[in-house]
């Protein structure tokens, strides 16, 4: 597994599998997000697989899906309900980049826009594209 730490609650990674989950849990992280979209995987990591895995490891399971281009101002409340107070997050998606962008949007308003940037290049995630949108965000909660 390639986990990167995001904050000290939060990791998000590449596409996980099923026999990682009990590893995951043993490891201290209480929650699994799942931000990719069942139309990109096949059965045996599905939701409903990923969902199986993360109940018989303790954990609490979200899916998320994230097809890119289509994210929506539900997603990202989504998100910031299932990453905050509930223990420690894995987050993943393909590469693990859906699931950075998800939290940096979470994080508008909350840390200078350069702080987010910088947090996701620092995990590998080049967020560059998405400096619009939080701006726009933070506009709006402003």
């Amino acid at each position: 597994m390639d986990l990167r730490q995001l904050s000290p609650s939060l990791a998000v990674s590449p596409q996980i599998q099923p026999s990682d989950v009990p590893s995951l849990a043993e490891a201290g992280f209480r929650v699994l997000v799942n931000n990719r979209p069942d139309q990109e995987v096949d059965a045996e990591v599905d939701h409903e697989a990923m969902k199986s895995a993360a109940e018989a490891a303790g954990m609490t399971y979200h899916y998320l899906p994230f097809v890119p281009g289509q994210i929506t101002p539900q997603m990202i409340t989504d998100f910031a309900a299932a990453t905050s107070g509930q223990g420690p997050v894995i987050a993943y998606c393909r590469s693990g980049n859906r699931s950075t962008v998800l939290w940096a949007l979470t994080q508008a308003g909350k840390r200078p826009e350069d702080e987010i940037l910088q947090i996701a290049a620092e995990a590998g995630y080049d967020l560059t594209p998405v400096r619009p949108l939080l701006a726009s965000l933070v506009s709006r909660r402003g």
